[in-house]
């Protein structure tokens, strides 16, 4: 792990997401002062000084940050990346944040790689910028320092400390929900569906089926689940979900079940008062979308 910086050190002229929020993270991490300038040769060989995006050095024991002298065929690697791999959070974000990869390809590869790699056109990426972004970004690049205290060092240090938040809390979280976490078929004509159910045990935090979707992600299980089933927050029953909009799935055809309070038109979740197991597997049975075969 390495040390807290005690100044941080990043490009001047035009910003990118990538560096701006690998500051983030450092203002978060140190609460050092920001400098957008070139360093000198002492400041990038000086452990106490992050030089981010810039510098020519990947060393994470020297707080060097910056990717730019990797190779053209380096997997997709930002600013970012670098940062988040110092401090041992780096795969966890790549499973957790999934603008992480997309935030790599656009700044290592460019906007008309990163629309390829998505599978749409170059004008589609450009369409998902915000006011936000572009605010952010100009306001930061038209600064040469930034202090705490000021408005924009405090919201870039909100940001990374709400990343370095998330993270502790996706960690903490997988490893509670590992030990109560558990797993059944949903079978029908012969045929069975995977299903995961998060028990009433007050591990469930603020989002339930999202954190499911985390642990099922972090178990590589995607490609096997079809059905979560959760706590219901405004009832003592279970909220009833098809993972990733599982195509075999409508929960609507439930709707008349006396124990299902609420199921959505669009059938992605109903909301039952049962909390035994074989009536929840019963509910998702039923839920199946009639000539519905696994894998399909």
């Amino acid at each position: 792990m390495p040390k807290k910086p005690q100044l941080i050190i990043t490009h001047p002229g035009g910003a990118h997401k990538d560096d701006f929020l690998a500051c983030c993270v450092l203002a978060a991490v140190s609460g050092a002062e920001i400098r957008r300038r070139v360093p000198t040769s002492e400041e990038v060989q000086n452990p106490l000084i992050a030089t981010v995006d810039i510098g020519g050095s990947s060393e994470a024991s020297l707080l060097n940050f910056d990717h730019h002298h990797f190779s053209r065929d380096h997997a997709p690697t930002c600013a970012l990346s670098l940062v988040l791999k110092a401090y041992g959070l780096y795969d966890l974000a790549r499973k957790h944040c999934d603008w992480l990869e997309t935030a790599e390809w656009f700044d290592s590869r460019g906007p008309h790689k990163t629309a390829a790699w998505l599978g749409v056109e170059r004008d589609v990426v450009a369409r998902l910028n915000s006011p936000i972004d572009i605010t952010l970004l100009r306001r930061f690049a038209k600064l040469q320092e930034l202090t705490p205290g000021e408005t924009l060092y405090e919201v870039m240090r909100w940001i990374g400390d709400d990343l370095l938040t998330f993270l502790k809390s996706v960690s903490e979280s997988l490893t509670q929900l590992e030990k109560v976490v558990e797993r059944f078929q949903v079978e029908r004509d012969g045929r069975s569906w995977g299903a995961v159910l998060l028990p009433r045990t007050g591990t469930a935090g603020d989002e339930p089926s999202s954190s499911l979707g985390r642990w099922i992600r972090e178990k590589g299980l995607e490609h096997e689940i079809a059905f979560l089933a959760y706590p219901d927050r405004r009832g003592t029953g279970y909220g009833l979900a098809r993972y990733q909009d599982h195509v075999d799935v409508d929960f609507s055809q439930v709707s008349e079940e006396k124990d299902v309070h609420f199921a959505h038109v669009s059938g992605f979740v109903c909301k039952t008062s049962a909390t035994e197991i074989p009536r929840l597997k019963e509910l998702m049975a039923q839920a199946l979308v009639p000539g519905s075969r696994p894998g399909e």
